[in-house]
């Protein structure tokens, strides 16, 4: 299935087009009009908006299902199990009317409407593996998890004590839903762990004792949260509004996996790395080679870097079989920034 996604920007737009050329204005027609594959106006992109975790954000485990992933060195990361909540979509709060759609179609991309953020993408397990292997300890640092989805990479900098991770994903009903409900379940993990510690060598079972432990969960719980912030939108609107915070928004480190396979979208993609990374900040992206119907793919998204002339782009790490898979580093030429 391919799939076509233009933006009918208006002439106020302040942001740059596919020449890198700037409007003068500082207003943005956020009514852009995306078009599906049959030529038919597809709903509006998606206003950037803040969400915040609910005030007992427990529910969201109720009956959950989860995995573990363990890779080399890292710490585990858990996170809902697929399958289990492909199942349960008709159950969920779904404001966006995506969960039942993508069931329905059976489809892991719904152009303007839904951008895949529900699926685990194979290229993320790349980029943790080169994580892993870099080294990359995230301490102290602020992270933004582009393109979240599920959050693995996100939680993983949280867990290797990131001073701030935020997570941004197109959809509204993801990043509640799925998001979220995984950093929950990383949060609970490592209220388990600094339990166990807490209590060698003391007595257990006692109302107190009960009480105390409930207090350490929720404290370090509610510290985990007090260090994420959650992001829907599109990514032109995103960085509008993470460029107006004050002060404005800059990440050391930008994480992003399979985001690169449209090119309809590389500009505003550009855009948000350009505005939003660090000036000693890097991003890393994991993608493969070509995706087949959306026609993106990383010869033609490094083409589009290099006519830029803002980021140098090298390659970390290439699959040896199949449809080649990359992850690959940005970071700013000196002139650039």
């Amino acid at each position: 299935m391919s799939f076509c996604f233009n933006f009918d920007l208006s002439a106020t737009t302040n942001t740059d087009d596919v020449q890198g050329r700037t409007s003068s204005t500082n207003k943005i027609d956020i009514f852009a009009k995306p078009v599906n594959e049959s030529g038919c106006p597809a709903e509006a992109v998606k206003v950037a908006k803040e969400h915040f975790p609910p005030s007992d954000p427990l529910h969201l485990l109720d009956d959950a299902i989860y995995e573990t992933l363990t890779i080399g060195t890292l710490p585990p990361l858990h996170f809902l199990n697929e399958t289990v909540f492909e199942k349960t979509v008709y159950e969920r709060e779904d404001t966006e009317n995506i969960l039942c759609r993508t069931a329905e179609q059976r489809s892991d991309l719904i152009s303007g409407v839904y951008e895949g953020g529900l699926k685990v993408w194979e290229c993320t397990y790349d980029l943790l593996e080169v994580i892993e292997r870099e080294g990359e300890t995230f301490g102290g640092k602020a992270v933004l998890d582009l393109g979240c989805g599920a959050g693995l990479l996100g939680i993983l900098s949280l867990k290797r004590k990131a001073r701030d991770v935020h997570f941004q994903d197109y959809n509204s009903t993801v990043l509640e839903q799925l998001t979220v409900s995984n950093v929950i379940l990383n949060c609970q993990d490592d209220d388990s762990d600094n339990d166990d510690d807490d209590n060698k060598g003391k007595s257990k079972g006692t109302d107190r004792e009960e009480e105390r432990k409930i207090k350490l969960k929720r404290d370090t719980r509610d510290i985990f949260l007090q260090r994420c912030r959650f992001f829907s939108g599109d990514w032109r609107t995103f960085c509008i509004l993470a460029s107006s915070q004050d002060p404005v928004l800059k990440y050391d480190i930008i994480l992003t996996s399979e985001t690169i396979y449209n090119t309809a979208y590389y500009p505003a993609l550009h855009d948000t790395f350009h505005k939003l990374l660090a000036p000693r900040g890097h991003v890393y992206v994991a993608t493969k080679s070509h995706y087949f119907g959306v026609g993106g793919g990383l010869h033609l998204f490094e083409t589009f870097v290099q006519e830029r002339g803002v980021f140098s782009l090298n390659h970390l790490w290439a699959s040896e079989d199949g449809l080649q898979r990359h992850v690959v580093v940005l970071r700013f030429k000196k002139e650039s920034h």
